[in-house]
């Protein structure tokens, strides 16, 4: 039986570990020939041989979405490879420094806005003038609860950052829903991750306090988030565009 995505294009970012690897993975096993992109290059590697153990499609790209040279011959070597993209799901992304907003150093700031948000921009930039050559396609960012929300725990950058991405996410949808692009947001909440893990240190009673602020009063998984965007991938979701779709155990909506 095909699956949601099959024969789709498909490139996600941050690939190597986390939400975009369970994401890559996913969408490997919904029939997607996916291209594996991480400034890691031994993760990228490891989530490629991941998904062609599974019996699936895969090829690993590394770059660094911080430039923009690179990322557009990441889209270049992309369609060289399968003459098309389909489907892209920008989730590069870092925490960086957990300090108070008047200390945030500007180093740390911009270095957190080159990778979230300016990132994303040159990868949606040349992503859409590759979707805009064949006819359509879709894009799914990583936002955040953060993007959409305020949180005071010495974030500051990040949550910038990930508000941007939302900006970037609207302006994109409004712009080019006419040419069959649409263009989302994925915006997870409490997720257990390698970030998470960076952010808390596995410390139990931290861990504990997030989960308890949760509606659900539980992390979610990265495979979660994964089928999410699968959905928002797929032509099941045809009418969607400009939109954060929250997965976070129903934490924005209690604010």
């Amino acid at each position: 039986m095909p699956g949601y995505l099959e024969d789709k294009v498909i490139l996600i970012t941050g690939a190597g570990s986390g939400i975009g690897r369970a994401t890559a993975l996913a969408c490997a096993r919904e029939g997607a020939r996916v291209v594996v992109s991480d400034l890691n290059r031994e993760w990228s590697a490891e989530t490629t041989e991941q998904i062609l153990a599974g019996g699936g499609t895969a090829h690993s790209l590394p770059a660094d979405v911080a430039d923009m040279d690179q990322v557009e011959a990441l889209i270049r070597d992309t369609v060289k490879l399968h003459g098309r993209l389909d489907c892209a799901h920008n989730n590069a992304g870092i925490e960086g420094e957990t300090t108070p907003f008047h200390d945030y150093s500007e180093e740390g700031f911009d270095r957190v806005t080159a990778i979230n948000l300016t990132g994303v921009w040159y990868c949606m930039k040349f992503q859409i003038r590759q979707m805009l050559r064949q006819g359509g396609g879709v894009i799914v960012n990583t936002s955040s609860g953060s993007g959409l929300i305020g949180t005071g725990n010495g974030v500051s950058a990040y949550n910038a950052s990930k508000h941007g991405v939302m900006g970037l996410t609207r302006a994109a949808a409004m712009e080019y829903a006419q040419e069959g692009i649409r263009v989302n947001a994925v915006c997870p909440g409490a997720i257990d991750t390698p970030m998470a893990d960076r952010l808390l240190g596995r410390d139990p009673e931290k861990m504990a306090a997030t989960a308890m602020r949760t509606p659900s009063r539980r992390w979610g998984t990265a495979e979660e988030v994964a089928e999410v965007v699968v959905w928002m991938c797929s032509d099941a979701a045809s009418y969607l565009t400009g939109q954060p779709v929250c997965v976070d155990g129903g934490s924005v909506a209690g604010r």
